[in-house]
């Protein structure tokens, strides 16, 4: 690789205080500016990175106008350090409802949005799906690039692969990844989280090789307790991890471990990304490339219809045409 070949990036691990967004934003301009410093032309944040994802009130009661406070600061960050930010925050649209969108922004303001295609499990309660195929066309350093954009369980099906492969030099991601609850019987469920930790890890990988270009993947960490839509009991369990970036050939360039930093606190992963496409790799048939668990598997289908009802209910049932409190 030489410096001419090459791309500075930064990915960053964010622990989250859940539904804070002043207190989130406060660290990752921390984390950006550090970026920043360290030479980073694009800087990538987390899925939900103004809020952290759990079905908590506070988490829901996050979402963001797209002329509000977050989104100003993206476009103050951006035009401050001249780099091109992308990050994905709950966004209420003029049209009432909330979307997951990964906004992508520069000195002179937006320049791409992404609204995740299909809520993932019970995330159908915070926010509803969009329709874009996650290709933009920017300028980085005074080059045009096209570059593709995903959050999390985008990664793992064919859908999001048939939309960018050999379209995107780059592609900009980003994942909030629950771990698989510790119930009963232990052995099973241990067993079950080592397939969805395994999952998590590789799906950035197996993306980039479908993809035919890196992969720069911002990741949340740490630990989190909440309800579960439809549901007995409590969620306990963690984030993932897996902030890093992988070239063209799913090769890691370098990766961050998942370390618990404490709430309020991110950590930029600052390298060299090798620019260019490649051929990608023949994709598979199935519906997922990286196929889920049993028990993801179940959840997808059960929690996304109770997630839709509450949806209905508590998010888009509060609030008319406008967008404002009906």
């Amino acid at each position: 690789m030489t410096p001419a070949s090459a791309l500075r990036c930064a990915a960053v691990q964010l622990q989250a205080v859940l539904g804070d967004v002043a207190a989130n934003l406060e660290a990752c301009e921390d984390a950006v500016v550090r970026a920043a410093r360290e030479g980073a032309r694009v800087v990538v944040l987390p899925e939900f990175f103004t809020s952290g994802v759990a079905f908590r009130p506070e988490v829901a009661t996050a979402a963001q106008p797209l002329d509000g406070y977050a989104v100003r600061a993206l476009q103050q960050w951006a035009r401050r350090h001249d780099i091109l930010l992308s990050g994905s925050l709950l966004l209420r649209d003029d049209d009432g409802h909330v979307r997951n969108a990964q906004l992508l922004v520069d000195r002179t303001g937006i320049v791409g949005r992404h609204d995740k295609d299909l809520p993932t499990m019970w995330e159908h309660a915070l926010y509803v799906g969009g329709r874009d195929d996650g290709l933009q066309q920017v300028r980085v350093a005074d080059e045009a690039m096209h570059v593709g954009t995903a959050l999390c369980w985008e990664l793992t099906r064919r859908r999001t692969v048939d939309r960018l492969a050999g379209r995107v030099d780059l592609v900009l991601a980003g994942s909030g990844w629950w771990s698989v609850p510790r119930w009963r019987p232990h052995r099973a469920f241990d067993a079950w989280e080592q397939i969805n930790g395994r999952r998590a890890r590789d799906a950035p990988a197996v993306f980039a090789r479908f993809v035919g270009a890196p992969v720069v993947h911002a990741a949340h960490v740490g630990r989190l307790v909440c309800a579960l839509p439809g549901m007995p009991g409590r969620y306990r369990g963690r984030y993932e991890g897996g902030t890093g970036v992988w070239d063209a050939a799913g090769q890691a360039v370098a990766v961050l471990p998942p370390v618990d930093s404490g709430p309020g606190t991110a950590r930029p992963l600052v390298v060299d990304v090798p620019s260019g496409r490649r051929e990608p790799e023949s994709r598979p048939a199935s519906y997922w490339v990286t196929p889920p668990g049993p028990v993801p598997r179940v959840a997808w289908h059960w929690q996304r219809a109770v997630g839709r009802a509450h949806y209905r209910r508590h998010v888009r049932g509060a609030y008319g045409e406008s967008g404002s409190p009906a």
